[in-house]
C-alpha cells in the first residue's frame, strides 16, 4: 500500500516478567533457562521509511510505551492520574507484564541513552492472547464487559485476543503510522492463529448524552448478532439506544465516530451491548468485537489472508482501555 514498506524476518520474543509476579530470573533479568549473556533480537513486523513496528522485548521497552501512554492519556486527554502515576509519569497497570506490547519506532528521531542511540517510541498497542490470560487473571476487558460467556460458547477451538491501550504521538497521527501499527497487529494475529479480536474503544468525555447520535448509530447499525454479543456488566451498563433509527442523521453520526471505531467498522467489526463510563480515563467506552472471519476480504490484498502466514518469515506484511 505504501512505497518503501518492507517486511522482515521475525524471531520468537520473550517476556522478562510473567504474570503479576516476576519469574525467577538470571542476573540479566530473563527467566531461568536462558543462557547468560544471551539476548534475543526484537521481533520486527515491518517498516515504512524510518518507521518500524516491532514487539517490546525488554522491560525498558515497556516503560517507554508507558511513558507515551501517559503523555497521550494524561497530559493530552482527560485521564486522572493517582499520586504514583504522577510521580512515575507512566501509565501502567498490573496487566502490563502479561501483555505483549507492539511499538512503532521512529529511527529518524533518536535519543542517546547510556551511549546508545535509541529510536523514539511514537505509537503503541498492547495485545493479550487467550492462553496467556487463562494462566493469570483473565482479560482486562472483563472489568467492564462480561466476555466470558462468549468465550465459553465459542469453545476451545476459537482463539481470542484482547487489544488495548492504543495511542499514537500527535504528530504521527496519520494513515502511514496507523497502517504500520495495524500491520503489526495483523501479523501477530496470523502468527498466533487468532480467530477473534476484541477490546474497548472510547469516546472522549463521560457524558453519554453528548454522544447520543453516534451511540445510537452504533446500536442500530453495528450491534453484534446474538451469536457474538457481549453485554456490559449490569452495574456499569449505559444504554446506547438513545435515539430512534429514523431520528439519527447518518452522516453526522459517522462524522462523530472516533477514527479508531470507524476503522474497525470498515473491517467488519461488531459492537457490544451497552456503553461504560470510565471515570479514570475520562471516556465513554464501547466494546469492539472483530472475528477474523468477518474481516472484509478486500483488506487481505494489503495485509495477507489469515492462512498465509509462514513463520519465521512474515510473508506479508487506535482501542485505548
Amino acid at each position: 500500500m505504501f512505497s518503501g514498506l518492507t517486511f522482515l524476518p521475525g524471531y520468537s520474543g520473550t517476556q522478562p516478567m510473567l504474570g503479576r509476579r516476576r519469574a525467577t530470573a538470571n542476573p540479566l533479568g530473563f527467566p531461568l533457562g536462558f543462557p547468560l549473556g544471551f539476548r534475543e533480537p526484537p521481533k520486527t513486523y515491518g517498516k515504512i521509511g524510518a518507521l518500524e513496528v516491532r514487539l517490546a522485548h525488554k522491560r525498558s521497552d515497556i516503560r517507554r510505551a508507558q511513558r507515551l501512554r501517559y503523555k497521550v492519556f494524561y497530559e493530552e486527554m482527560s485521564a486522572t492520574p493517582d499520586a504514583l502515576t504522577m510521580l512515575s509519569r507512566r501509565d501502567e497497570d498490573p496487566f502490563d507484564p502479561i501483555f505483549d506490547h507492539l511499538l512503532v519506532l521512529d529511527h529518524s528521531v533518536a535519543g542517546a541513552v547510556r551511549g546508545w542511540r535509541r529510536p523514539q517510541v511514537v505509537g503503541t498497542y498492547r495485545v493479550l492472547r487467550q492462553e496467556v490470560a487463562d494462566r493469570h487473571d483473565g482479560f482486562y476487558t472483563q472489568r467492564e464487559y462480561d466476555v466470558q460467556p462468549l468465550i465459553q460458547a465459542r469453545g476451545a477451538s476459537t482463539r481470542f485476543m484482547e487489544l488495548g491501550r492504543s495511542c499514537v504521538l500527535k504528530p504521527y497521527r496519520n494513515r502511514r503510522t496507523v497502517e504500520l501499527l495495524w500491520q503489526g497487529i495483523w501479523s501477530y494475529v496470523r502468527e498466533h492463529g487468532v480467530d477473534v479480536m476484541f477490546g474497548c474503544a472510547s469516546f472522549e468525555g463521560t457524558d453519554p448524552a453528548a454522544h447520543a447520535e453516534a451511540l445510537s448509530f452504533l446500536y442500530h447499525n453495528a450491534l453484534a448478532p446474538e451469536a457474538w454479543r457481549v453485554r456490559a456488566h449490569d452495574h456499569l451498563h449505559v444504554e446506547m439506544n438513545r435515539m430512534a433509527l429514523k431520528e439519527v442523521n447518518m452522516r453526522a453520526a459517522m462524522k462523530a465516530l472516533p477514527p479508531l471505531i470507524k476503522g474497525y467498522l470498515r473491517l467488519g467489526a461488531y459492537i457490544g451491548d451497552g456503553a461504560v463510563i470510565d471515570h479514570q480515563f475520562g471516556t465513554t467506552d464501547v466494546l469492539v468485537i472483530l472475528p477474523v472471519e468477518a474481516i472484509q476480504s478486500r483488506y487481505f490484498s494489503h495485509f495477507g489472508a489469515p492462512d498465509e502466514f509462514a513463520s519465521p518469515i512474515l510473508s506479508a506484511p487506535h482501542v485505548i482501555n
